[in-house]
């Protein structure tokens, strides 16, 4: 492989009577000797815990500064000599043919030539087969300038299901496009022609995919605030494990806020990232920072991770997606906004080969969309499903975990804020909006067709009070209407039964409902402690007895830690080991 693809100090003749003799060739640098070089030698197995491994592709390699011809028409159907004419003209001209490729139509014959040679043998084809252009039978002689070749070899790939599966898909996953394919019986070799800018991501992707090298990822994160910067402290914390362990390389190539964002060439310090964009920020600009993150030449797959609650930042995911850029995030506006642009966004990513993973919009760390897809995928019918969700701040669950006894319910939401459970103000925890955001959520991930505006939403937030100036003037009248609440309490306890803040998706009545309902004493809504999350999903084959997902949901590390366990996924799509 060497010989044939640019490596001067080995001609392919030199190689006949080492192969008949199995003798090995050691190639060294002569002006850095003391590297090891590269051996090459007949197969070899790779010993691992006892059992022997082979590798079915050995190496990859690259031919740069190429370009395509491509001569197509109807009239070289089933016409005796076409390709002979074709090449007799190609050699006329003197130039070198590196690889050929033709359908069974036999409607086109396109192949690769150095570009310096390209316009000679373009017009020596425009001569040969001048008419036969103006008759109509050949429709062009076209010139693809600005390519390059990539191949994999290995003597396993014979007879090796899958490698070619494995291999086009490793290019899919990284958006490259392949303009030409080329494979003989001998199956020794797979050789595309690629864009040349997407050469060595294309080269970075293969390699990756085969486990020859780490899974590589560029990455951008939106939103350094609570999440995001515990989300890059995590990942600052596992990152050697993830290479030595793992496989897998992540490269964090951006970091922006709404004011300043920080950019790097290879990948930020994460150790001092904080001090970094600091000194180094440059003005936040998120076309600029998501055109460098995406645009590295030199990492194969790229993911933008947004950790904001921006529904301006939301609305970027389908272009990202268009672009093939895999899209990560606990932000519930773009699941929740208008159906038809969700629809829209859902369909590109299923088409596409990149990934959208937003298992934190809903359960934080807590597997619920995995869960729900896990039911559908095998073909359960979801009935209902009901849940206590706590916001990154766990309001409602420690609000109605604690609102027990005598206690007034002014006092536990004074509590709570106290603790920093709540909003700055306790309104927007109040309102319900972000319960029936999850609703929708895991409604149109059922199958419902629903607007945000179609859940009928029970605000705990008193009439009077929803329009007070401050959460100063919203706390201090509060307490006169404790009343209310009080006597719901007092009713359900008296009943044995509890209060709780529940959201629900119907399934079977196609609605979402967001209200204040009652659970007797031993049903698990009522046992739930803390400040935990719990959903109850009945369905088909549990109808008797639902399925429950219970644990903390939310907070910033385990928010953080549902983000990070997602790029995990990521990596395991674009081919680390799992």
């Amino acid at each position: 492989m060497q010989s044939y693809f640019g490596a001067n100090v080995l001609h392919p003749r030199a190689i006949i009577p080492v192969m008949r003799y199995d003798i090995p060739i050691v190639i060294r640098n002569i002006f850095n000797l003391s590297v090891p070089g590269t051996t090459i030698c007949g197969p070899a197995s790779e010993i691992k815990d006892g059992q022997r491994l082979e590798s079915p592709v050995k190496g990859f390699a690259t031919i740069d500064n190429l370009a395509l011809v491509n001569v197509e028409g109807t009239g070289m159907a089933g016409v005796p000599g076409t390709a002979s004419a074709i090449f007799g003209a190609v050699k006329d001209v003197g130039a070198n043919v590196i690889m050929i490729s033709q359908a069974s139509s036999e409607h086109s014959v396109c192949f690769a030539v150095p570009e310096k040679e390209a316009k000679a043998v373009a017009e020596a084809l425009q001569s040969r087969f001048c008419e036969a252009l103006v008759a109509g039978r050949l429709s062009q002689v076209a010139v693809i300038p600005n390519c390059s070749i990539l191949a994999a070899v290995g003597q396993k790939m014979a007879s090796t299901s899958g490698v070619s599966a494995t291999f086009f898909n490793a290019l899919a996953k990284a958006n490259i496009n392949i303009r030409a394919i080329a494979q003989g019986c001998s199956e020794y070799n797979i050789t595309v022609v690629v864009k040349h800018e997407d050469c060595i991501r294309a080269l970075r992707s293969v390699h990756s995919r085969f486990y020859l090298s780490r899974t590589t990822i560029a990455m951008g994160i939106v939103g350094p605030g609570l999440i995001g910067a515990t989300l890059l402290d995590q990942l600052r914390d596992q990152a050697a494990v993830l290479k030595e362990e793992f496989n897998i390389d992540l490269h964090v190539m951006g970091i922006t806020g709404s004011r300043t964002m920080l950019l790097s060439e290879v990948g930020i310090d994460l150790s001092r990232w904080r001090e970094l964009l600091k000194q180094q920020g440059q003005v936040a600009d998120l076309e600029k920072f998501t055109q460098h993150v995406h645009e590295n030449h030199f990492i194969p797959n790229t993911v933008l991770v947004d950790c904001t609650a921006d529904s301006n930042v939301a609305s970027c995911y389908h272009d990202w997606l268009r672009k093939g850029i895999n899209v990560i995030t606990p932000n519930k506006k773009a699941n929740t906004g208008p159906l038809d642009k969700y629809l829209k966004l859902r369909a590109l990513q299923r088409q596409s080969y990149t990934h959208y993973f937003y298992e934190a919009t809903v359960g934080a760390g807590l597997p619920i969309i995995s869960t729900l897809r896990g039911l559908l995928e095998t073909g359960d019918r979801i009935l209902r499903i009901e849940g206590i969700f706590r916001r990154v701040t766990g309001t409602l669950s420690y609000i109605f975990n604690n609102f027990s006894g005598t206690r007034a319910f002014s006092e536990v939401v004074a509590e709570a804020k106290e603790a920093g459970y709540t909003e700055p103000d306790p309104r927007d925890d109040l309102s319900g909006t972000d319960v029936a955001r999850k609703v929708i959520i895991l409604a149109r991930e059922s199958g419902l067709k629903l607007e945000l505006s179609d859940v009928p939403v029970q605000s705990l937030v008193p009439k009077p009070l929803r329009a007070t100036s401050s959460a100063e003037d919203f706390m201090k009248q509060l307490p006169q209407f404790d009343k209310d609440l009080a006597t719901e309490r007092q009713n359900a306890e008296e009943s044995g039964e509890v209060l709780r803040y529940v959201g629900v998706v119907d399934a079977i009545n196609q609605k979402g409902l967001v209200e204040l309902r009652r659970y007797s004493k031993n049903h698990p809504f009522a046992q739930l402690s803390g400040s935990d999350n719990i959903i109850a999903f009945t369905t088909t084959r549990y109808k008797e007895q639902p399925l429950i997902v219970r644990g903390p949901g939310a907070g910033a590390q385990v928010t953080a830690g549902g983000v990070f366990s997602d790029i995990l996924r990521l990596a395991s799509h674009l081919g680390a080991p799992s």
